[in-house]
């Protein structure tokens, strides 16, 4: 295969990931958006409540982007108020560690069962025909894994791939990189999807998923930002308050970096799901560290941001 075959190959196979996401979250969110917003408005008046809606949206939707851009703007139009929302911010970069578990599963192959069975429910009425489009974009999600696999194997061989992809390995540069990537794509879950991926074929090693991962988590803030551009100030200071908690990880990790690789890498597991435990314990840990906080972090946004 040439080059540029081989490159318009890979572009296209996580260009058909990236898809699958957005149009599985975009029908899900059309679905379940007036559930949705009573779920947020009645259930938010406490952190643990707040923090369970915002990982079980993120679940269920499977984009933090998403049920961030949701979330500013119920704030926005009062349906949440300010200081309810952060928990659920925080819930959701939670609800991020299912894709990855998905994906170290390597559960791909059930992924053109799910497209037949998705495309056969479309022709039928009712219930059947609501829930086809989710499980169709859910088989295209599983399909598109196994596709970007196959087309990353025949770069296996390529020294100078590996030689770059070694850099990610220093914290700082793995972190600006996850960022770089998540920002681009404005999805965490196709860049945490793909260090899996390349972790499982050889190309990456843990150190570098986990600094990726952790950079991921900042990056997927630039969609808050954009959500919120034409806002009112709230909104503002809700994105601003979800690219400060994801900052804090960044400053806990990058010091801690060596001895929480070190933790990860003791798990006996295989390496995808090394970088899937990474995933969910860092995230666990930053929520469980900064949760106490939204409080004094919101009130200072109200004070700075008007």
């Amino acid at each position: 295969m040439g080059t540029w075959k081989l490159i318009i190959s890979i572009i296209a196979a996580i260009g058909l990931f990236s898809h699958s996401l957005e149009s599985f979250s975009n029908n899900l969110r059309d679905q379940t958006d007036s559930k949705l917003k009573q779920l947020l408005g009645n259930f938010t008046n406490s952190k643990l409540k707040a923090l369970f809606v915002g990982f079980t949206a993120t679940a269920v939707i499977q984009s933090s982007s998403a049920v961030v851009a949701i979330v500013i703007s119920f704030v926005d139009s009062g349906v949440i108020l300010f200081h309810n929302s952060l928990p659920i911010l925080l819930g959701s970069n939670l609800g991020t560690t299912i894709t990855a578990w998905i994906v170290s599963f390597k559960i791909e192959s059930v992924g053109i069962g799910l497209l037949a069975l998705g495309f056969v429910l479309g022709y039928f009425k009712g219930r059947l025909h609501l829930i086809s489009r989710p499980i169709f974009y859910l088989g295209l999600i599983l399909f598109s894994l196994d596709f970007i696999g196959e087309q990353l194997g025949p770069i296996k061989d390529s020294e100078n791939l590996i030689h770059y992809l070694t850099y990610a390995s220093y914290p700082v540069l793995g972190v600006l990189l996850g960022a770089l990537i998540t920002a681009f794509c404005q999805s965490s879950s196709v860049t945490i999807g793909l260090s899996i991926i390349l972790c499982g074929q050889g190309f990456l090693d843990l150190e570098s998923a986990i600094a990726i991962m952790v950079g991921s988590n900042v990056g997927t803030t630039s969609t808050a930002f954009i959500a919120a551009m034409k806002l009112d100030v709230v909104a503002k200071r809700t994105a601003l308050a979800n690219l400060i908690f994801n900052l804090i990880g960044v400053f806990i990790y990058l010091p801690l970096s060596k001895p929480f690789y070190n933790l990860i890498n003791m798990i006996n597991v295989d390496i995808t799901f090394k970088v899937a435990y990474a995933h969910l314990i860092f995230n666990l840990l930053i929520t469980i560290l900064v949760l106490p906080f939204t409080g004094k972090i919101g009130r200072y946004l109200e004070y700075k941001v008007n």
